[in-house]
């Protein structure tokens, strides 16, 4: 495929709206969709020494709810995830680890948005005073590895990166 045009429609702080148009060189087949542009998204899954998992709560507007989640934030201008997941890190939490290493990434949802995620694993973690932005509020929470699949089995976790997050590590530990 490739674009044939792209206009843009719409521009905030988070994200652009764009409207494009790609085609098939090799049969003429054409797409048109209205994408959201987004610079993409740090995650960080925070384990103790003690195996406990670090989730934030907050309210989500679009949930409308407050979610455990594991802790994530943008990319910012020229950064790097695992330059925004240090960054993050320690912005919404206070913590900051010794030691990363990538989980994964994904795509959030490809069908209509350019936002790709990718989750690190943090751990020999320090404790520090968190710095969230003025339009956050976070609570942390340390959970059992137990505990967090039971939740998420129960649907008290309705987060799609925790989800992915922790069913990833909870394999990688139990096959090393």
């Amino acid at each position: 495929m490739k674009t044939i045009s792209s206009k843009e429609v719409y521009q905030c702080s988070l994200f652009r709206v764009t409207e494009d148009k790609a085609v098939d060189p090799k049969d003429g087949f054409e797409i048109e969709r209205s994408v959201v542009r987004h610079a993409g998204s740090a995650v960080m899954m925070a384990v103790d020494d003690d195996r406990r998992i670090l989730l934030v709560r907050q309210y989500r507007l679009p949930a409308g709810q407050y979610l455990w989640e594991l802790p994530a934030g943008r990319l910012d201008e020229g950064e790097k995830p695992l330059q925004a997941a240090k960054r993050e890190l320690a912005e919404e939490t206070g913590y900051k680890a010794r030691k990363w290493s990538k989980l994964a990434s994904f795509w959030v949802s490809p069908g209509y948005v350019e936002e790709k995620m990718t989750i690190f694993l943090a751990s020999d973690l320090t404790e520090g005073e968190a710095t969230p932005m003025d339009d956050e509020r976070i609570e942390t929470g340390w959970f059992k590895r137990k505990e967090l699949g039971k939740m998420i089995e129960g649907g008290k976790i309705q987060d799609a990166k925790t989800m992915i997050g922790f069913m990833l590590w909870d394999r990688l530990r139990n096959t090393r």
